[in-house]
Formats: structure tokens, C-alpha cells, sequence
């Protein structure tokens, strides 16, 4: 009787181990690749060939396709979202994000890095936009991406690693609107509280 019952306990967590995920090869320079092309993309300076700009409803497909690789539950923009740049930079933002943090559980020194050139071209590409509107829209999109599309459960356990990526995190909005505005103040707090 416990010959059997031990048996298939063995045999249950054999057939686990083998569907244990690896690292994919190409998610780093994925990830840097579409951090270079998004910056451009959110700003609009991609010429028509290259890709667009964000709002015109079709150039984040190549973007999001690249996410999808490696993040296949990422959901595409409904039609009510169709257009709209603060919509598809926060799917986007929120993409290349999730693959950051899923970069962190295999590589937590990468990510870190990652985390902190994905901030800093978030940033640049707020402050090189053409038009008050325009930082505003991608001010928006960064904001709701990193808040409403952020999946914090791909994040590692790895506790340096951790306080490194949410320290990165935390800093976006107080980048993008000042020091000490609301924004600022809701974005720390809601990243402080990843820790608990």
C-alpha cells in the first residue's frame, strides 16, 4: 500500500520537474531591442517604413508580437482602445516591463541593469516629445502601464534584486511630473507596498 502511494508520488513530481521553464535565449536582447525601438516609437520619430508612432492604431503590433514571444498571455487593445496613444504605450510599457521582471528570476544583475536603461527611456522619451500633449498622452500611458499592466508576480525573489527594480520603478513618476506631486506620491507608494 505505501509502495504504491510513494510510487506515484514519485511519479508526480517527476512529471513536473520536466515542465520546469527555462530561460529563453533571446529575451535580453529582446528586451533592449524593443526598449530602443519603443523610445522612438512613443515620441513618434520612427519614420513611416520603420514603424510609426503610438496612436496610430496599427505599429505597436510588431512591438506587442515581440512581447508576445515571450509573454504569450499579453492581451491585445480592444477596439474601444483602437488609436489611442496613451492605450497602446501603456500595453507596451507594461509588456517590455513584465519581460524585465521575468528576465529578474534568471538573471537578477541583467535585469536590474535593464530596469534602469527601460527607466531612463521612458524618461527621455516624455521629455523629447514634440508637444505639450504629447508628454501628456505619454506621461498617461507610462503611468497606466506600469500600474494597471505590470504583472509584480513575474518579479524575482531575490531580495537585492528586488529592492534594485522597485527603487527603478518608483522613480518614473517623480521623473516625469516633479518631486513631490501627486502622481510622484501615489507611484512610490504603490511600488513601496510590492515590498510588503
Amino acid at each position: 500500500m505505501f509502495r504504491n502511494l510513494s510510487s506515484q508520488l514519485a511519479g508526480a513530481s517527476g512529471a513536473n520537474s520536466d515542465a520546469k521553464k527555462v530561460l529563453s535565449p533571446t529575451l535580453r536582447p529582446d528586451v533592449y531591442t524593443l526598449i530602443d525601438k519603443t523610445k522612438l516609437w512613443a515620441i513618434g520619430g520612427l519614420s513611416a517604413g520603420a514603424g510609426g508612432q503610438a496612436g496610430d492604431g496599427v505599429s505597436y503590433g510588431p512591438l506587442l508580437a515581440v512581447i508576445q514571444k515571450h509573454l504569450p498571455e499579453t492581451k491585445k487593445l480592444g477596439l474601444e482602445s483602437f488609436g489611442q496613444p496613451e492605450s497602446e504605450i501603456a500595453v507596451i510599457v507594461g509588456g517590455i516591463t513584465n519581460m524585465i521582471l521575468e528576465l529578474s528570476k534568471w538573471e537578477g544583475m541583467s535585469a536590474g541593469m535593464a530596469m534602469r536603461t527601460w527607466v531612463d527611456s521612458l524618461v527621455e522619451a516624455h521629455s523629447k516629445a514634440s508637444s505639450e500633449t504629447r508628454k501628456d498622452l505619454i506621461a498617461k500611458g507610462i503611468t497606466r502601464g506600469l500600474n494597471q499592466y505590470t504583472d509584480v508576480t513575474l518579479l524575482t525573489k531575490d531580495f537585492t534584486t528586488k529592492i534594485q527594480i522597485i527603487g527603478c520603478l518608483k522613480t518614473v513618476s517623480s521623473r516625469i511630473y516633479g518631486a513631490g506631486t501627486d502622481e510622484a506620491r501615489q507611484n512610490e507608494a504603490m511600488w513601496s507596498s510590492k515590498f510588503i
